[in-house]
C-alpha cells in the first residue's frame, strides 16, 4: 500500500546540479513516486542570492537559512550540493541530528573529514549517499561497497576528471599544445576559469581518497594521496608514448598491497597501453577500471561531470535513501573494519619512462646504466639519438623495468648530477601493463 504523505526534502545549493535536481524532482514527480512508494515533496531550497530568477521553484521555497532548514524536523532527506568543507559538514551533521538522512555530491568534504560524517550518520541511524561525489552518473560507489561486498578488491585504476582528460585527448590526437588544448576546454565549459583544481589533480586526488576508502574499507583522507597535476606534460610526452604504442591519462591509482597489510593512492599522469580498456576513453568521460579477486576485471564508463549526469546520481541515491525511510532502516554504512595504514608513494612500485638530454659523445650510456644499477633500477629498454641540429647533445629515452618509486626518485637525482647529463626533458610512470 502506498503510503499518502509526502516524504519532505530539503535543498541546499541550486546552481547547475541543484536546479536540475529540483527540475527533475518536478517534472518526473508521478515516476519518483511509483518508484520510491510515496510522494516525495520539495520542501525548501536553501541559496546565497535569493533574488535570483529560478524557473520551475517556487519562490516561496527559497531561503537563506540553510541552518534553519535542516533543524526543522519535519525534514526526511537533505540534498547537499553546495560543495566545500563548511557550512557544508556542520549542516549535514545538523541534519543528521535532526532527524534527516543526507544525498551528498561533495567530495572535497568525503576526502578532507568523511570519518566525521559517517560516525555522525552511524550515530544518529541516518544515511549518507554520495555516488554523486566521484564520477558523476557513472555508478561506482553502490557497486563497489554493495556489489562486491563480498569480494575482496585489489586494485581501482581510473580517469576520474573530464577536464584534464580532455586536454590529454586533445593533445594526442589533433597535436595541440597544453595551453591550446585547455583554452579550447575552456570554451566548451569542461574547465573553470581556474582550472587549478583539475590540471593540478586536486579534484582525482579527493575522488582517490574516497575510492580506496570505499575499496579496501579503511580510511584514506585527501592528505594521504600522492598527488601530481598535467600541466608538465608536453607534446613530446605524448609523441614518445606514441612510439611505445601507450598514449597519456591522468589516473587515480588505488591499491591494496600484495600482503594485504597496506594500501596506496596516487594521483599522476601516466603512460598506458593503447591496448588497455582506459587508453579508449576520450574527451571529457570518465572511466573507472576494477580488479577484484573473485569478480576480475570490471569497467565503469559514462559522463563523470555536468548538471544532468550528477543530477542523475543525485536522484538515484534519493531514491535508495526515501525507500530506506519507509522500511524503517538504513543502508550500508561505511565500516572500516581493516584499518589498513596508507603507504608512502616511495613504497609504490611501478615502471618509469625517463628523456633525458645528454651529451652526444661516446661513454653516456654506460654512465647513465651504472646509475640505474647502482640504485638498484633495472633497465628495459633504451632509445638514443643525435639532434637534428647537432650541437653536440643527444636524446636517451630510458623505460625502467618495475622497481620501488623512491629508488626511480632517487636515481633521477643522481641523473641530475651528471656532467654528461644536460637536463631531465620528462619523467612519466607506466602503468596498466
Amino acid at each position: 500500500m502506498m503510503r499518502t504523505r509526502p516524504l519532505k526534502v530539503a535543498l541546499l545549493g541550486c546552481g547547475v546540479v541543484g536546479s536540475e535536481v529540483a527540475r527533475i524532482m518536478t517534472t518526473h514527480a508521478d515516476d519518483l513516486t511509483a518508484r520510491i512508494g510515496a510522494p516525495v515533496e520539495l520542501a525548501g531550497v536553501a541559496v546565497r542570492r535569493p533574488a535570483k530568477v529560478r524557473a520551475g521553484i517556487d519562490p516561496a521555497l527559497i531561503t537563506t537559512d540553510a541552518t534553519a532548514l535542516v533543524k526543522r524536523g519535519d525534514i526526511d532527506v537533505v540534498i547537499e550540493v553546495i560543495g566545500g568543507i563548511e557550512p557544508a559538514r556542520a549542516l549535514i551533521t545538523t541534519a543528521f541530528e535532526h532527524g534527516a538522512s543526507v544525498v551528498s555530491a561533495n567530495k572535497a568534504l568525503l576526502a578532507e573529514d568523511g570519518t566525521t560524517l559517517y560516525e555522525a550518520a552511524e550515530r544518529h541511524g541516518r544515511d549518507l549517499y554520495f555516488e554523486a561525489a566521484v564520477a558523476g552518473a557513472i555508478p561506482l560507489i553502490r557497486p563497489l561497497r554493495e556489489s562486491l561486498a563480498g569480494d575482496t578488491v585489489n586494485r581501482v585504476l581510473g580517469i576520474v576528471n573530464g577536464t584534464t582528460n580532455f586536454i590529454l585527448d586533445r593533445m594526442d590526437t589533433a597535436g595541440a599544445g597544453y595551453s591550446e588544448a585547455l583554452d579550447e576546454a575552456t570554451a566548451l565549459g569542461y574547465a573553470e576559469a581556474d582550472p587549478t583544481a583539475d590540471v593540478e589533480g586536486f579534484d582525482a586526488a579527493a575522488k582517490a581518497a574516497i575510492l580506496a576508502g570505499i575499496a579496501f574499507h579503511t580510511r584514506v583522507r585527501l592528505d594521504d594521496v600522492h598527488r601530481e597535476g598535467i600541466t608538465e606534460v608536453t607534446s613530446a610526452d605524448l609523441a614518445s608514448a606514441k612510439q611505445m604504442g601507450c598514449t597519456v591519462k591522468l589516473l587515480a591509482i588505488c591499491e591494496r598491497a600484495a600482503d594485504g597489510k597496506s594500501v596506496t593512492a596516487r594521483v599522476h599522469p601516466a603512460m598506458i597501453p593503447l591496448s588497455h580498456p582506459l587508453a579508449s576513453v576520450r574527451e571529457a568521460y570518465n572511466a573507472v577500471f576494477v580488479e577484484a579477486e573473485a569478480a576480475g576485471q570490471l569497467m565503469f564508463y559514462g559522463p563523470g561531470a555536468g548538471g544532468s549526469p550528477t543530477a542523475s546520481a543525485v536522484l538515484g541515491d534519493l531514491v535508495a535513501v526515501c525507500r530506506n525511510k519507509l522500511a524503517g532502516a538504513t543502508g550500508p554504512g561505511e565500516s572500516a573494519y581493516t584499518r589498513l595504514p596508507v603507504s608512502p608513494m616511495g613504497d609504490v612500485v611501478t615502471r618509469y619512462h625517463i628523456s633525458l638530454d645528454v651529451a652526444d659523445k661516446p661513454g653516456v650510456l654506460a654512465q647513465v646504466a651504472t646509475v640505474f644499477a647502482e640504485h638498484g633500477v633495472s633497465i628495459d629498454t633504451v632509445r638514443q639519438k643525435g639532434r637534428p641540429d647537432g650541437g653536440g647533445e643527444a636524446s636517451l629515452v630510458v623505460v625502467t623495468h618495475r622497481a620501488p618509486d623512491a629508488a626511480l626518485s632517487g636515481t633521477v637525482e643522481a641523473l641530475r648530477k651528471l656532467d654528461t647529463v644536460r637536463g631531465v626533458a620528462s619523467i612519466m610512470r607506466v602503468e596498466g601493463e
